[in-house]
């Protein structure tokens, strides 16, 4: 018995050490845990969508260009991007920075046209008998002449029978008929100072003196002495000098700048040091409908006063079309943009003298420098010049290459075909690292209509490729020998 309840002694013993033991655990396990806080928590500067780079979100979510989730970019990673470049290369190759800033420009076009006449200040000179070309005052095409200045006399012998009639009936002392002959007389367009002439000297008047309606010089001229004219027949036109007219070619791209009223000044393209530049002033008339095929502009036509008549058709001038008040604009030098046609890129220098190409929005050029409406803040540093940079932006890429320590690493990646048809394979392909793509189903494009002959649906490939304008096109595809769907 005694040993019995030693026994049950000891169980007991044991069972209140094991129930402290759970309780002392509990009470130590039930205090929160400290998790250890990364100190360099990674920022997230935006999301896209590696097959679209250039379009940036503010937040995750899924890609509306392709069936995958948007990719976080870190600001580590941007401020690993780009080029360095050695100082010593950059010496090499006439690399120059320059530094994004704001000026003080006018906005004004400047743009180049050509003098014409106004043809709103045209006159002519028009015989309203039949009669014959006795002289010509004005003989010659671009003669200049004066308003009422005489420019042709005509023999009229039509007017000479009605003249005598009329004086032979006021000798008479026939009032009655005398009045109805010189209402006869005026119906013929004889004028009422040759009448007067007739009756102060007795004979009968038969030349007419045509002259110049306005100032000018004679642009047409078309007859000679003794030529017949007829009723309504034009002898000679006259352009008024006064305000001539300029057109001007405005570039395709500047034509919304361009308004009917605004003011220009103008001045000749020859003149010299010695012989400063005269200034004409005028307006915007209109734009000519149309733009040249060849030269991609239109033609502006401009009024210019003439007032001393000092301009001359045919004049070279250089135009400022709407001189306004300076601003401030920011700009880069027009050199330091490559333009490609679809896009404007600027390289800009960043921390330790890494170059990043920047897409930006440009807008006039002011010399040699040009406008950045989007893309650049003040303060930054771009690439000016560098002897890469004139030739085109092939050449830059071709140089930039040569830069970098290493080489861009391959595009290369793993999947199943899909489909096949004459120009693409369709792949399911796991992620891709140097593209930071995850994986995804897309189309890539053959290097030719019979390419990859071999290659079946349903076989697991390795497989290269490139990037081109058009998207991505294939290297090399080879199968995985042994691998199943």
């Amino acid at each position: 018995m005694n040993r019995i309840m030693w026994i049950a002694a000891a169980l007991a013993a044991g069972a209140a050490l094991a129930t402290g033991g759970y309780w002392a655990g509990t009470r130590h396990t039930a205090q929160p845990a400290t998790a250890p806080v990364s100190k360099t928590e990674r920022k997230v500067l935006y999301w896209h969508d590696p097959m679209v780079p250039g379009t940036r979100f503010d937040k995750p979510g899924k890609s509306p260009f392709m069936d995958m989730q948007l990719v976080p970019v870190y600001a580590d990673e941007a401020q690993a991007a780009g080029v360095a470049i050695d100082p010593r290369q950059r010496q090499n190759l006439g690399i120059r920075y320059a530094t994004v800033r704001r000026a003080a420009v006018a906005d004004a076009l400047k743009l180049v046209g050509t003098t014409q006449f106004d043809e709103r200040l045209a006159a002519v000179v028009q015989s309203r008998v039949t009669g014959y070309v006795e002289r010509l005052e004005a003989d010659a095409p671009l003669q200049r002449v004066r308003r009422g200045a005489p420019v042709a006399t005509l023999f009229v012998p039509d007017w000479l029978a009605p003249q005598e009639e009329y004086l032979a009936l006021r000798r008479a002392g026939d009032d009655a008929l005398a009045a109805a002959a010189r209402e006869r007389m005026r119906a013929l367009s004889i004028p009422d100072a040759l009448v007067e002439q007739a009756v102060r000297t007795g004979k009968p008047q038969s030349r007419l003196v045509l002259t110049a309606p306005a100032s000018g010089v004679v642009t047409e001229l078309a007859v000679r002495a003794g030529a017949q004219v007829a009723p309504g027949m034009t002898l000679a036109k006259i352009a008024g000098t006064g305000k001539l007219w300029l057109l001007a070619e405005v570039p395709e791209a500047l034509l919304g700048t361009v308004r009917p009223g605004m003011a220009v000044t103008a001045t000749a393209g020859t003149a010299t040091a010695g012989d400063p530049a005269r200034r004409y002033t005028g307006k915007v008339a209109e734009i000519l409908p149309g733009v040249s095929t060849a030269t991609r502009t239109a033609q502006a036509r401009l009024e210019l006063d003439n007032a001393d008549g000092t301009l001359v058709p045919g004049q070279l001038m250089r135009v400022q079309v709407g001189a306004a008040a300076p601003a401030a604009r920011l700009v880069v030098p027009a050199e330091a943009v490559i333009d490609s046609g679809k896009r404007s890129v600027v390289l800009v220098v960043g921390d330790g003298d890494r170059i990043s190409p920047v897409a930006v929005t440009t807008g006039r050029q002011f010399g040699d420098d040009i406008e950045i409406v989007a893309g650049l803040s003040e303060g930054q540093k771009v690439v000016a010049s560098g002897q890469f940079l004139i030739d085109s932006e092939a050449n830059l890429k071709s140089a930039l290459n040569r830069l970098g320590p290493t080489a861009p690493p391959a595009l290369e990646g793993t999947g199943v075909v899909e489909d096949v048809s004459a120009e693409a394979l369709m792949l399911s392909h796991g992620p891709i690292a140097a593209l930071q793509w995850p994986a995804m189903t897309m189309e890539f494009a053959k290097p030719a209509p019979g390419a990859f002959a071999d290659v079946k649906p349903g076989q697991r490939v390795t497989f290269t490729f490139h990037q081109e304008k058009s998207g991505y096109v294939l290297d090399s595809v080879t199968p995985v020998a042994g691998a199943a769907k």
